[in-house]
């Protein structure tokens, strides 16, 4: 049923439970490798080359955002919850980078990001937010409108792949980047870049998304009879229920799960089997917590990334996931 779909994913080793349900379970959809990241994702929806998004939470959530900001239609909604457990972004610079000891000296140098609204990018804005170095002054009110810009906390050089970033440091194109911490584990093995600081996002790391044209449009939670029938489409309910039996099979088949990664995804198995201690995957990808989205879009305004006045939370959920847990 789910074999038109595209399904757009970061081949890093969260992908794998993607990969037992296109494997053991009759995912038939088209699996497209972006990685590049949540960024590229949104673009490749809104140009429809994508159906449904797999990607990082602050990422989505920050670009349903703006498009409210600028009341537009982002074409997608949030559909699912893929991963609960959060995100640890390692900090890295050039392996002789020596000027730059810790996340301290970062103060006003140069970002790499893959692209503006990635994860990369927003979480530059929370790493400023925590350490007090988004200036209140920065913030300038519109007279016309109830909505502020920010200056941005670092300048930014946008590098696309996750390769160029690496480079950029070496070659002080940019100063620092943030990307997941055992991606970027190996190439400190390797002494290539050097480990500076990390930081952990505030909420559940991963969500999935839908375009609205797998959505029935009157029929979301927050609609009239949310509760009684799914605002999903046949073909992206049957591709979420698919999903649940792949992250089932990576739950009871740890040992397939890290041959899996050690070989066709480049990491070690010691790397592979630390990571399955630290994630936690939902266990029915249906639903997003509102309160998840509400916090984050707490937390993205008071960074700077987004203007939070006025955001109809229920505009970005397609199902909450109380509602969700109704139909199952």
């Amino acid at each position: 049923m789910s074999s038109g779909l595209r399904i757009g994913f970061v081949p890093e080793h969260f992908s794998t439970p993607l990969h037992f349900a296109h494997k053991h379970y009759n995912l038939t959809s088209t699996l497209l490798p972006f990685p590049s990241g949540t960024g590229h994702m949104v673009s490749a929806l809104q140009s429809g080359e994508i159906d449904i998004g797999i990607g990082l939470t602050e990422g989505w959530i920050a670009a349903l955002a703006k498009h409210q900001n600028q009341k537009k239609d982002a074409g997608f909604r949030l559909v699912g919850t893929y991963v609960e457990t959060p995100l640890c972004w390692s900090i890295s610079t050039g392996a002789a980078r020596h000027e730059l000891k810790s996340v301290n000296d970062l103060q006003g140098k140069t970002v790499g990001v893959s692209r503006v609204g990635s994860g990369s990018y927003v979480m530059s804005y929370v790493l400023a937010d925590k350490h007090g170095w988004l200036d209140p002054p920065n913030a300038h009110p519109n007279p016309n409108s109830d909505s502020r810009t920010m200056e941005p906390p670092f300048p930014v050089e946008v590098l696309h792949t996750f390769a160029n970033l690496r480079d950029a440091v070496n070659t002080k194109t940019a100063d620092f980047f943030m990307w997941e911490y055992f991606t970027t584990k190996r190439y400190y093995d390797n002494g290539e870049i050097k480990k500076i600081g990390e930081i952990y996002t505030p909420w559940s790391s991963w969500k999935i998304v839908a375009a609205s044209h797998l959505l029935h449009p009157h029929n979301w939670a927050s609609g009239p009879g949310a509760a009684e029938s799914s605002p999903l489409k046949d073909e992206l309910q049957d591709a979420l229920l698919k999903i649940n039996q792949g992250v089932k099979h990576f739950e009871q088949n740890q040992e397939e799960a890290v041959q899996y990664i050690s070989i066709k995804l480049d990491y070690s198995e010691k790397d592979a089997r630390a990571w399955l201690k630290t994630v936690r995957f939902a266990q029915d990808v249906r639903g997003v917590d509102g309160s998840v989205v509400e916090e984050t879009v707490r937390i993205l305004d008071k960074a700077g990334v987004v203007d939070g006045k006025g955001i109809d939370l229920r505009e970005m959920v397609a199902v909450e996931r109380s509602e969700a847990l109704k139909r199952i």
